[in-house]
């Protein structure tokens, strides 16, 4: 939300959330964007986040740690236009139940030399969507958990928004 608060011709127009302590709530209300609240029943059962993001008219659908599949009613109303961001160079480590310091782990456990993220698109598979970017970082033989994950966040605080703008360009 920082990267475009600037921006004039990009707005981040609505958060919504299946978690109503998420962190990116009170985020969202220091920049004075719009909230909105679901249960797994709305979102799976009813069209009701279909409806709030036409009333806003949203472009683009951007997730960031939201760990439930998409349905298709979403998919079908936002055709390569909802994407995502996975810490890990999909499509190594990637699936149900990978995400966060389980991804980090399992890098871990395999040994591997590098690592990185991978933006792609959504589509009704757990990070099987088309990859838009993917940026790479090397892990060092002494790097901790810890140290895999900051790697990762500051490729995703660095990527994550450009990508997001050169997306909104093209729409």
């Amino acid at each position: 939300m920082e990267y475009f608060k600037y921006n004039d011709q990009i707005e981040v127009a609505l958060v919504l959330s299946n978690n109503p302590d998420a962190y990116v709530l009170q985020r969202a209300d220091n920049f004075e964007v719009p909230t909105h609240i679901f249960d797994k029943h709305a979102f799976y059962k009813t069209d009701e986040v279909v409806d709030v993001l036409d009333r806003l008219h949203i472009d683009l659908v951007v997730l960031a740690g939201f760990l439930w599949l998409i349905p298709q009613n979403l998919l079908r109303k936002y055709p390569n236009k909802i994407i995502n961001i996975h810490p890990a160079l999909l499509p190594a480590y990637g699936g149900k139940g990978m995400y966060g310091d389980r991804v980090h782990q399992a890098i871990l456990d395999a040994g591997d030399e590098e690592s990185g993220i991978t933006i792609h698109f959504v589509n009704e598979h757990f990070d099987e969507g088309e990859v838009i970017y993917q940026a790479r970082f090397h892990i060092q033989p002494d790097d901790s958990l810890e140290v895999i994950k900051f790697k990762g966040q500051q490729l995703e605080h660095l990527h994550y928004p450009k990508i997001i703008e050169n997306l909104l360009k093209k729409i």
